[in-house]
């Protein structure tokens, strides 16, 4: 197989961590990113500092450039699309851009991969957010957290999709053209619907990104506000989990294209967002974090635990780093940078 890696959004959170990881290894990546995000810069120099400055090719383009995309993953054997508008509160007040991200640009990338000639394999980072707010699935409320009535296990790939805002809409749209060009096109691609994903390297903002922000805040001593009743669950996954997944499904291509998982923490890894996450939080910090409290934000869920069980059976992958660890690691790394935090 080509192992030469197309990486869009590779200066990001996630993209940065997994082309440090492939130039451990010694494979041949690009990157491919507007640079847009605040700590995309950062990741960049991070990378060429750790890794020199010649490993790896940056190209600073946009998804939305159809022609400079297509130009620009010709020799790629894996594509790995993790550009993207994030947010879903951006994705309201600005959803034609959303949309041009998210959908148009996942078109872009496909149609490069799809006429590259080089058979690559894709994946897509889609979201939880296909799901909507999973409105007929019945939620308890206990005294720190919601939970599933009936799904001791999760949400599974199985649930209706119902795509809720501009950004649900939009990366739903990709996720399922990214399913499509496996069926029509043979297309060797897999989605990946991602849930809480968190760990060094991200420079997280109040509306993404809430693990790393609520840790940032914390140490830098930011206002911090929390929406809704602070209840809500999520099974966070570590970006070093993730990133496992991720060779994984490359591993096992041929067995897997055209498939959907979903990616997350699972039932070992539920954390309410304030009620349980703020106490770990606290712990750490040695002294009580003031909040302020605001009304539930659009499309919210109550709880969403990723169902995990398909991606263990057929990619023989699970998370091996527990919530406590993660969170402790991210404290940490968050610590030992704070400086960057401070600049901003």
């Amino acid at each position: 197989m080509n192992k030469e890696y197309f990486i869009t959004g590779g200066a990001g959170f996630i993209g940065s961590n997994f082309v440090n990881r492939l130039l451990e290894r010694n494979e041949k990546v690009t990157i491919y990113d507007n640079l847009s995000r605040a700590g995309a810069p950062m990741n960049i120099r991070w990378l060429r500092e750790k890794r020199g400055g010649d490993s790896f090719k940056l190209i600073e383009g946009d998804v939305r450039d159809a022609d400079l995309v297509t130009h620009s993953m010709q020799a790629a054997g894996v594509v790995v699309h993790l550009a993207a508008q994030v947010a879903v509160t951006s994705s309201v007040v600005k959803p034609r851009e959303d949309f041009e991200i998210n959908a148009q640009g996942t078109f872009n990338v496909l149609e490069g991969a799809r006429i590259n000639g080089k058979d690559p394999v894709f994946i897509f980072a889609s979201t939880n957010k296909v799901y909507g707010e999973m409105e007929n699935v019945a939620v308890v409320e206990e005294a720190t957290h919601w939970r599933y009535d009936n799904l001791p296990n999760g949400c599974s790939e199985d649930q209706p999709l119902d795509f809720h805002s501009p950004y649900g809409c939009s990366k739903g749209a990709g996720d399922q053209y990214v399913r499509d060009y496996a069926r029509i096109y043979g297309l060797r691609s897999v989605v990946c619907r991602q849930s809480c994903i968190y760990g060094p390297r991200q420079f997280g903002v109040e509306d993404q990104g809430w693990a790393a922000w609520m840790v940032i805040a914390a140490i830098t001593g930011r206002p911090l506000s929390i929406y809704g009743d602070g209840k809500q669950v999520r099974d966070i996954l570590h970006v070093e989990d993730l990133l496992d997944a991720y060779d994984a499904i490359i591993d096992r291509i041929d067995q897997v294209k055209g498939q959907v998982f979903n990616l997350g923490g699972g039932p070992g890894n539920m954390i309410s967002i304030w009620k349980e996450f703020g106490p770990m939080l606290e712990k750490h910090l040695g002294k009580p974090i003031p909040v302020a409290w605001a009304d539930w934000r659009p499309g919210d869920q109550k709880v969403f635990v990723a169902d995990i069980r398909k991606a263990q059976k057929e990619l023989g992958w699970q998370p091996r780093i527990s919530a406590a660890a993660g969170v402790e690691k991210l404290y940490r790394w968050v610590k030992e940078n704070e400086g960057l935090f401070r600049e901003k």
